[in-house]
């Protein structure tokens, strides 16, 4: 017997059905103004204009108020600075490698005229006053000084005069070969602010105010030498005699003399509005941009900038800033630049009971006190209020400070605004601070977990909601085993007056079942799982037997003793799936296992097997087709036993 039965499971032969399986898969607006580098700009308040000079590219861009592109002019070489006629109907640029002025119209960016400038050096810098053209220019050499020239607009060239003078600063000696920066300021019509470093030697310095209404310039109060002025800007300030030496000193001039009056921090560059706000750049490595009130020393406004050069609007409304970026600079539109910004503080607990009352309290900071008794708006935002719920007003003490006690009705996140709306001195303002507010737990149960069920079975899954606030919808999720299945809504509704809400399922593998309850404004979210699980839909045909009979009470397929039995197993297909076939032998009054092995099926679910003939007569064997979860290839249906086929050899 041992023989046949090894004979039996050796003789057995697989015959696949096979199918390819193929995937296929389902395969006009404004423009910022960037630039190169540039060595200013000037502002057109009638025209609402901001004029750049884009050295890297040897145009002039002009810009509207918001910082967008609106016109350009090309063929300025080697562009430096701009400026505005006084009565703002021309534009001047100094073009330095072409030895010119360029006067332009700032309208339409054409050119009206050039001035042939013939020097070595320049010409650089440019302001317009007391009717003329003023620029600085330098010579070749480390010893030759650097000077003032002019430009009468009002002189024909025809004529046979030049409108173009030079050699016009009225003081000699001083030593300086760096072209001198120019300022004016329309408070002040025919003064001239001149400011140098030398290039050489930075100890080398020079500082004058020129009166240049008059047929000749005249000096009106000057200072040079020493390391402590640092005169790489200068600034013609409105009002009393003063000026800004390098963007960090304001002098008071009298009788031909500065006197050092305030100091600001130590900066770059520096510009003045007409109103006498200074707009100073940080020193190198210290990227902010600093706003002053006039004879203050602490900024009213600090803006972290990179940037290169400032101008004002003429209105002090806005601050126009060149700021590096990545393709050079870029510009940038301040609005507000002269108002405080407040910052306000806001301290809740973080954590709260619902329904007891909490205490929030914060300050209020700014670089410009605020007005004594101001009130600051609370909202609070939460469950129940996802909009806000405005909450009454707090006032703010004189230090600075507030505090307000509130009761939250709802739970989970409620968030405290606190905000100001500004004044003529102070931008709006706000901050806010979250509190975590506690929530009950509701009761949520879901049945069937751990049930088996046939393959395809509809089976009902009852979720149960226990005692909530407002909020009683469940939703009931089905996600079957499996990478290719994703997790689906199977229902989602009001419980019903017992607090159940059912869903049906369709249990075609092991499936994990979630009841979902979202909570609300006084109970917590929560969901429960089960796991429910499917067997597989598996049978066996059996092929060349000559009969079916019975032996005894089962029933037999018989064969003759040199007939293969051909079994052909059906199973729910899943990729990679393989059927184990079981094969046992009948033998002194017992059914032995002789053998069990794996078969792959094919993509239409089935496995053909051909079983060797037993070669002798009186032979009893059974076989049957077996799902095992995790051993067949997957784990996504529950293991499954077909029944037994039962095979009798005869003669």
């Amino acid at each position: 017997m041992r023989t046949r039965s090894i004979s039996i499971a050796t003789a057995l032969a697989v015959v696949f059905s096979s199918a390819a399986l193929t995937v296929v898969g389902a395969a006009g607006s404004a423009s910022a103004v960037t630039i190169g580098s540039s060595w200013g700009m000037v502002v057109d308040g009638a025209r609402h204009r901001v004029f750049i000079g884009d050295d890297s590219r040897d145009r002039i861009v002009a810009a509207d108020y918001a910082g967008n592109l609106v016109d350009s002019a090309s063929g300025i070489d080697g562009v430096a600075e701009l400026t505005l006629s006084e009565d703002g109907s021309t534009l001047y640029a100094a073009a330095r490698s072409s030895h010119e002025i360029i006067a332009l119209d700032p309208a339409t960016l054409d050119i009206k005229a050039r001035y042939a400038v013939p020097v070595g050096i320049g010409p650089l810098y440019v302001e317009a006053a007391g009717g003329k053209v003023w620029f600085t220019y330098g010579e070749w050499g480390s010893d030759t000084e650097a000077d003032l020239g002019s430009i009468d607009p009002a002189v024909d060239p025809a004529s046979g005069t030049d409108p173009v003078s030079l050699g016009q600063l009225p003081m000699h000696g001083h030593g300086v070969t760096s072209p001198a920066r120019l300022d004016t300021d329309p408070s002040k019509p025919g003064l001239l602010a001149v400011g140098a470093r030398d290039f050489y030697d930075s100890t080398n310095q020079l500082l004058a105010v020129v009166d240049v209404s008059g047929p000749l310039p005249r000096l009106v109060a000057s200072r040079s030498g020493g390391p402590a002025l640092y005169v790489n800007d200068v600034d013609l300030l409105p009002g009393s005699p003063a000026i800004l030496g390098g963007a960090t000193k304001r002098y008071a001039y009298a009788d031909g003399e500065f006197t050092e009056a305030t100091s600001y921090p130590f900066g770059q560059r520096a510009d003045v509005a007409p109103n006498g706000l200074v707009a100073q750049i940080g020193a190198i490595g210290d990227n902010r941009l600093s706003v002053y009130r006039p004879g203050e020393g602490n900024a009213v406004r600090t803006y972290a900038l990179d940037a290169s050069e400032i101008a004002w609007a003429p209105d002090a409304s806005r601050l126009f800033a060149l700021v590096s970026s990545r393709d050079g600079y870029t510009l940038r539109v301040l609005t507000d630049p002269a108002l405080s910004v407040p910052a306000i503080t806001v301290n809740a607990p973080s954590t709260a009971p619902r329904a007891k009352p909490l205490t929030v309290s914060g300050k209020v900071t700014a670089t410009v006190k605020l007005p004594a008794g101001v009130q600051l708006k609370v909202t609070r935002t939460d469950m129940e209020y996802p909009n806000g719920k405005a909450l009454p007003a707090v006032t703010v003490r004189t230090d600075g400070t507030y505090s307000f006690s509130d009761t939250p009705s709802s739970g989970d996140t409620v968030t405290y605004q606190v905000s100001y709306e500004g004044d003529a001195e102070h931008t709006a303002a706000s901050g806010q601070d979250a509190v975590s507010v506690s929530r009950a737990t509701p009761s949520l149960s879901l049945n069937n977990n751990g049930k088996v069920y046939t393959y395809g079975a509809d089976a009902s899954f009852t979720a149960h909601l226990g005692s909530t606030y407002k909020n009683r919808t469940v939703e009931i999720w089905a996600d079957p085993f499996g990478s290719d299945r994703s997790k689906k809504l199977i229902k989602s509704g009001t419980v019903n007056a017992h607090g159940d809400i059912t869903a049906v399922v369709d249990m075609a593998r092991d499936t994990t079942v979630y009841a979902v309850f979202k909570g609300d404004s006084r109970y917590k979210p929560r969901n429960v799982t089960v796991t429910a699980y499917a067997k597989v839909r598996v049978s066996t045909a059996v092929a060349r037997h000559y009969k079916t009979g019975k032996i005894g009470s089962t029933t037999y397929y018989w064969f003759r003793k040199r007939t293969n039995p051909l079994l052909t197993t059906s199973m729910t297909y899943y990729p990679g799936r393989h059927q184990r076939f079981d094969l046992q032998v009948y033998y002194q009054g017992s059914w032995h296992s002789v053998d069990s092995r794996y078969f792959a099926l094919g993509t239409n679910g089935k496995s053909v097997v051909e079983l060797g003939a037993s070669g002798e007569a009186g032979v009893k064997a059974r076989v049957r087709s077996v799902y095992v979860n995790g051993s067949s290839g997957d784990s996504v249906n529950s293991t499954t036993y077909s029944g037994w086929k039962y095979l009798y050899f005869t003669n």
